[in-house]
């Protein structure tokens, strides 16, 4: 076997890990450490009678791994080494090695968290940090800390944050850092113009690709599938002595390894997505060819919405696919960019830009209800978070407390979105449980659906030939169900299936093609579109702004399927809300969906309850009203005491009062029913009601509303800067200040006041925490501008000894 950079290092790995249980491995593209790691690591003594886990981010992958480590054995694959994915598995009672998808380390700790006859996990290319890989870490960890210390968690990568990675694997995990191998790789950049196509450009630089010696296969690098093809027919058009392949995540295995095997009677162009970007080394490539682009999904916790983004790849990820071409040979890479161009360094872990929704069931099936219970190397983002648990709480998979309904125990079996996995589940009920299963493969492989959902489903059943990576997920679906897979689409149950797995994005056409989603947001359709006047329908796809989103992919839902679907919409319920059009409240007994109101009637008597909840509701919309400038004095006050001391003291921040106002307004406003008279109410006055006494007397001689001057005055202190962690501020009259030589604190001396020195007319001479330092070093400089300025007011030389006062010579 040829010798590889990763051996010198083999005999540390193995000697560290027999005295640990954790190990970060950082090794260079080419190193070797994907097929050496493993099989070395299999004759250690904690791996003797058990099983070895390697984790790959991608399935081409992982079966390409398999096979390579399978064929050094001289062994079929599945013997000592074999591979597990979904759908799809090469196993047996003899493998000892098992190379599996990201996806299904989360469902074998799921089904088995003792991971019995598991002796290790071996984590390979963490730096793609995608979700999968983050809960099967935190939930490895959770594992070996609780119940099996003697598993071991190895992490690899080339490019990894060692220092963030030893703050949850801790400080003595050992680190074991290797070269790769790599031969030289000249860089060429040939920006794309405005004006000039992608596929045009790439086309040049395949053609001076040819024409150089020594050029053996070429990957192209693409952001999207709909790139790859309108390249594709480019070059089939421009070459016919090359062989052209795509590769990218909707093809079948079978494909993508086909299009990754040599051919040694003409040279290979292979056009890719991000998916040949690291792992194994694609044979026979010495030219790269980089966009420099990458289609990203980013969720938006605010819209509940997920957008496709094209933008510039991260400096990492450009470097990786750079040194593609230089594993075997020397290369050259065209980038398709200026070298000018900034590219920021690192790509954001999905767990970062991703629906959070599937990760909030897998920790709800692992028995939490919070993340902060389990160790992240990136925590999740709190806004996603609560959004993924208001998802699953809709489609009642999770209750009130974020445990799992019965329905929820359901869905936590299907390797699915929690969308399509409670789609499944209920559609059962309506007995189409096998036209869910096609639904379910088509929504999963993110396909971009030219034309009706109808339609795309048809082609699928009629011609399912022409999409096998549909049909053999379809079918693996339907039999996971235990049901036949059909061959047709029931056109009358379609819109029901949907409405089950996008129950907040059921619309309500306001005007033609414009529709009131169930979430409260709006989505259009183009005039022209078959569904733009259906009175109700399911946008599938929706991307789009806060203000409008645009619907790509929608089905029709008729009114009684939707109350068959929800029979909560055909309960009538009180509903009163401020109108801001008729400037008061209006009052009508309903029957709603979410946001939207299918039918409604006249309410005569406006229930109390209902008129307080509504006005709460408009407060809400308009908090200026709230926060006017007493209240900010109140709340810089408490900001304060919050920096000063440990003890507790109410959070009085903009967000909680308004998700308090319940508890310290709701009562004050019994008999309100117009916002005017709510505008008129003494906020402040209820806040400090809300106090017990104890804590309104601190609060009064922690953080007083004014302070007595020399001059004799009682001067209000602002206390607004709080907000933002400065100082309160006294604004005082120069003359008033005279004598006055410490400055002035509060909070029992923690905190010195920020004294503004003004100037007869008002305006700041001085801004100070050090009275003293500026009657010494400040004041003679002011006294020199100020005395001709204004003479009737004094400007003693000795200020310290001169008397305080608010008076002119004249008045004095």
């Amino acid at each position: 076997m040829t010798t590889l950079p990763i051996e010198p290092h083999l005999t540390s790995l193995q000697e560290a890990l027999d005295d640990h249980n954790r190990l970060i491995l950082v090794a260079q593209p080419g190193a070797g450490k994907t097929t050496r790691v493993p099989m070395t690591l299999l004759n250690s003594h904690w791996a003797q009678g058990k099983t070895l886990l390697l984790l790959e981010p991608r399935r081409v992958a992982a079966r390409l791994a398999a096979n390579f480590m399978a064929q050094q054995l001289d062994e079929p694959i599945g013997h000592t080494v074999g591979y597990r994915m979904r759908g799809d598995s090469q196993v047996s009672r003899y493998t000892r090695l098992e190379v599996v998808t990201q996806g299904v380390l989360t469902r074998m700790l799921q089904d088995d968290p003792l991971l019995e006859g598991v002796g290790g996990i071996i984590f390979d290319e963490f730096h793609e940090r995608s979700i999968d890989a983050d809960l099967g870490l935190a939930l490895a960890l959770d594992v070996q800390q609780s119940i099996r210390d003697d598993l071991r968690l190895i992490v690899m990568s080339a490019t990894i944050d060692v220092a963030a990675l030893r703050k949850v694997l801790g400080q003595q995990t050992p680190v074991i850092e290797s070269t790769g191998r790599q031969y030289p790789v000249e860089t060429i950049y040939r920006p794309v113009q405005r004006d000039t196509a992608l596929e045009t450009r790439v086309c040049e630089a395949v053609g001076d690709a040819l024409k150089r010696s020594g050029t053996r296969d070429i990957l192209v690098i693409l952001p999207g599938v709909a790139e790859i093809n309108r390249l594709v027919k480019k070059l089939s058009e421009s070459w016919l002595d090359i062989e052209v392949r795509t590769l990218h995540g909707r093809m079948s295995v079978e494909a993508q390894q086909a299009a990754l095997q040599q051919n040694a009677s003409r040279p290979r162009v292979i056009v890719s997505t991000a998916i040949a970007e690291s792992s194994v080394t694609v044979d026979g490539v010495n030219v790269v060819i980089d966009a420099g682009l990458e289609r990203v999904p980013l969720f938006q916790p605010r819209l509940g919405l997920t957008q496709l983004t094209t933008r510039w790849v991260n400096s990492a990820s450009a470097d990786q696919r750079r040194g593609r071409a230089g594993r075997q040979c020397p290369g050259l890479c065209f980038r398709l960019w200026s070298k000018e161009q900034p590219l920021v360094p690192f790509g954001e872990p999905e767990i970062q830009q991703a629906d959070l929704s599937k990760l909030v069931l897998e920790l709800a099936s692992w028995g939490v209800q919070s993340p902060d219970d389990l160790t992240w190397v990136t925590p999740p983002p709190s806004g996603a978070w609560q959004s993924g648990k208001a998802l699953l709480k809709k489609l009642g998979i999770i209750d009130r407390t974020g445990m799992l309904t019965s329905v929820g125990e359901q869905c936590a079996r299907w390797p699915v979105a929690p969308r399509l996995a409670a789609m499944l589940v209920k559609s059962a009920d309506i007995n189409v449980t096998a036209l869910a299963c096609g639904l379910a493969a088509l929504l999963e492989s993110r396909e971009r659906i030219n034309g009706s959902l109808r339609n795309a489903l048809d082609l699928r059943f009629s011609q399912p030939a022409r999409y096998p990576q549909w049909q053999r997920e379809a079918k693996w679906l339907a039999r996971s169900a235990h049901v036949d897979f059909p061959g047709k689409v029931d056109d009358a149950l379609l819109g029901a299936l949907v409405a089950l797995a996008y129950p907040e994005r059921i619309g309500q056409c306001i005007s033609p093609g414009r529709f009131k989603l169930a979430n409260g947001k709006t989505a259009t359709l183009p005039n022209s579109h078959p569904l733009a006047s259906e009175p109700y329908l399911v946008a599938v796809n929706v991307e789009g702004a806060a203000s409008e989103a645009t619907i790509y992919v929608a089905e029709s839902l008729p009114l009684d399927t939707l109350n068959s679907l929800y029979p909560a919409t055909r309960q009538w319920v009180n509903r009163v809300s401020w109108s801001d059009a008729q400037g008061r409240l209006i009052g009508e007994r309903v029957q709603c969906h979410g946001e939207l109101v299918l039918a409604a009637s006249p309410l005569g008597k406006l229930p109390e309850e209902d008129v307080t909840a509504a006005l709460l509701s408009a407060l809400e919309q308009r908090p200026e009203m709230i926060f006017n400038s007493c209240v900010q004095q109140l709340q810089g006050r408490m900001v304060m005491l919050h920096e000063s001391f440990d003890r507790h003291w109410p959070d009085w921040s903009d967000s909680s009062l308004i998700k308090t106002l319940e508890v310290w307004l709701a009562p004050y406003m019994i008999g309100a029913t117009r916002m005017s008279q709510v505008e008129k109410m003494p906020f402040e006055t209820y806040l400090l009601a809300s106090l017990s006494w104890d804590q309104q007397t601190q609060l009064e001689r922690l953080a007083p509303t004014s302070l007595t001057v020399p001059s004799g005055r009682d001067i209000s202190l602002d206390y607004t800067p709080c907000l933002e962690s400065r100082p309160p501020v006294l604004a005082i009259k120069l003359q008033e200040a005279f004598g006055w030589q410490e400055t002035p604190r509060v909070v029992d001396g923690r905190v010195a006041v920020m004294v503004h020195l003004l100037s007869p007319a008002g305006r700041p001479l001085q801004v100070t925490q050090d009275l003293h330092s500026f009657w010494v070093n400040g004041y003679p400089e002011v006294r020199k501008e100020m005395r001709g300025r204004y003479p009737k007011h004094p400007w003693p030389e000795d200020p310290l000894a001169a008397p305080a006062t608010a008076k002119t010579h004249k008045r004095r």
